[in-house]
């Protein structure tokens, strides 16, 4: 039995989709708030249950031999951020820790690329590197860091536990509109005049998934697995996604001062008004500063993975848009 935590996310979904194809049980693990009614139901074992919840995780993964840790909160903004925390780094040892009490061979524990960088480093190759909680930028990533540094220690004392890091995710399947995914239809709408000039690396969902099931096959403890794909900027991204839909790229790049006021002022009016996640984030402004271009080639050949084409995964993502009706 193969158990996902967060099974009916982003990534989870395609993850669950791939390991049914591949013949492997699975069980899926998700909070009991969380819409599942878009996974194939009738395939699947489903447990509701909250990661938070120590008891309930040393049930959820008996007789499971790999567990797939994905559950987290991947937004930037929580009103409450001590919910960060208990979710992304409590959360993560209890399913972890569970999982191996209950003899699990193999634990992939999925972190995240925006905690690879410091304020002195350019990106690269990050298999090997340590990084340290001074060079976290906001809840997010330090709750982040936090789970990772958990399962590097597990790893070290020879627990079977493979930490595995996706880049930013796009492609068809975002029921719950992570950043790229928000950012993307709101350009698709009209609703982006201007750019912040930063850099990242995208990778189709799909990719991502296989990376990880590649990880549980022959993935090693004690390294970390870049699960990424194309090195690009935001006004590059913007111009492929321009295409597709027939609109102009923005052509006025904001200042860097100016995002950072209007994501304060936009997490303000989240907080007291809106109560909804703002569409800028004062952590995701603060991260554009850092270069966000990863080397993952040494991760892919060791994996045996190969990621599609940013304008492939635009192209399908768009598509799944206009399906759910959001452009």
């Amino acid at each position: 039995m193969q158990l996902v935590t967060g099974g009916a996310g982003f990534i989870g979904s395609h993850l669950v989709q791939q390991l049914l194809h591949d013949g492997q049980p699975v069980r899926v693990l998700e909070h009991p708030l969380a819409s599942v009614s878009h996974l194939p139901l009738d395939r699947i074992e489903l447990v509701r249950a909250d990661i938070r919840d120590a008891s309930a995780m040393r049930e959820a993964t008996r007789g499971c031999r790999g567990v797939y840790h994905l559950a987290a909160d991947p937004n930037l903004w929580r009103r409450n951020r001590s919910e960060f925390d208990a979710i992304n780094h409590v959360g993560a040892v209890n399913v972890m820790r569970a999982a191996l009490d209950a003899g699990a061979t193999r634990v992939v524990y999925v972190s995240t690329e925006s905690i690879l960088t410091s304020a002195t480093s350019n990106g690269g190759a990050v298999e090997t590197a340590r990084f340290h909680e001074r060079d976290m930028i906001g809840p997010y990533c330090l709750s982040k860091f936090r789970g990772e540094r958990a399962a590097f220690a597990m790893s070290d004392r020879g627990a079977p536990v493979i930490i595995c890091s996706p880049t930013l995710p796009i492609g068809p399947g975002d029921r719950n509109q992570t950043p790229p995914t928000r950012l993307a239809v709101a350009f698709c709408r009209g609703k982006i005049p201007a750019y912040l000039d930063c850099r990242f690396n995208l990778i189709d969902v799909r990719d991502a998934a296989r990376g990880l099931l590649l990880a549980m096959r022959v993935g090693r403890p004690g390294i970390r697995y870049l699960i990424g794909g194309h090195n690009i900027r935001l006004i590059e991204w913007l111009t492929v996604l321009a295409g597709i839909v027939q609109r102009h790229p923005p052509r006025f790049k904001v200042p860097y001062t100016v995002a950072l006021m209007f994501a304060g002022v936009s997490e303000l009016w989240a907080t007291t008004v809106s109560h909804r996640v703002p569409m800028t984030t004062v952590t995701g402004v603060r991260l554009t500063r850092r270069s966000m271009h990863f080397d993952a080639s040494a991760s892919l050949a060791e994996l045996g993975l190969t990621s599609r084409s940013v304008e492939e995964a635009s192209r399908d993502s768009v598509l799944w848009y206009r399906q759910q009706g959001w452009i």
